[in-house]
């Protein structure tokens, strides 16, 4: 029989460093994480064939997303129509059956996206959502130079209020709560070092990952 692909989903507050511990986590193990790239073949208004592109360029050598992402367009769209093609609805729908490919072929790592929802079911997965208090975010993003001193604690309220609703809005569930995850973990505390050593321990206890 063979063996089902490993599958991790990582929610995360902004600035707890979830994307962080994902791309550890990747590196630890050899598999591939899989965050923007997903959103950035749908998002250009300019067209998916031409986001695509610019996919398949960022991910020199590692062509299986573009050629799942490719499989999936079907040959006589018009990318540049206006039409519900770039919907909201519609691009979550293509970005919900790219996951679900890259999950069929690999086993692999998704930041975001609704994944836990998206492959509900799927034998092997692994559902983690990382999180941390306020001041620790504020330091995390800080060190980032994304905004003014003033603005930092406005934009991260504003970021989990955005993935708050876009969560409850696709999988019809609050975003934080506990019963959606396998493990929640604590950034703030853990640091992102930490968070992976904790997934990597649970992962053995589960007989996921090797001892």
């Amino acid at each position: 029989m063979e063996k089902q692909n490993l599958i991790i989903t990582i929610g995360r507050q902004y600035g707890s460093g979830g994307a962080e511990v994902g791309k550890k986590l990747g590196q630890r193990m050899g598999l591939d994480v899989y965050d923007k790239e997903i959103l950035k073949m749908t998002s250009d208004e300019s067209g998916i064939r031409e986001s695509y592109f610019h996919l398949a360029d960022e991910r020199a050598g590692k062509k299986l997303l573009y050629k799942i992402v490719q499989s999936l367009i079907p040959e006589n769209t018009s990318p540049s129509t206006g039409s519900d093609l770039v919907s909201a609805d519609n691009l979550f729908r293509f970005q919900s059956a790219v996951i679900r490919r890259l999950a069929q072929e690999e086993s692999c790592i998704f930041i975001g996206r609704c994944a836990d929802h998206v492959l509900a079911g799927t034998e092997r997965l692994v559902r983690i959502f990382i999180y941390a208090d306020m001041e620790a975010r504020i330091q995390r993003i800080r060190e980032k130079g994304y905004y003014e001193e003033h603005e930092i604690a406005r934009n991260i309220r504003r970021m989990d209020r955005e993935r708050r609703d876009y969560h409850r809005y696709y999988t019809g569930k609050e975003w934080e709560n506990v019963e959606n995850y396998d493990m929640m973990l604590n950034s703030g505390v853990l640091g992102t070092d930490g968070c992976v050593e904790c997934i990597l321990s649970y992962l053995k206890i589960r007989g996921l990952y090797p001892a």
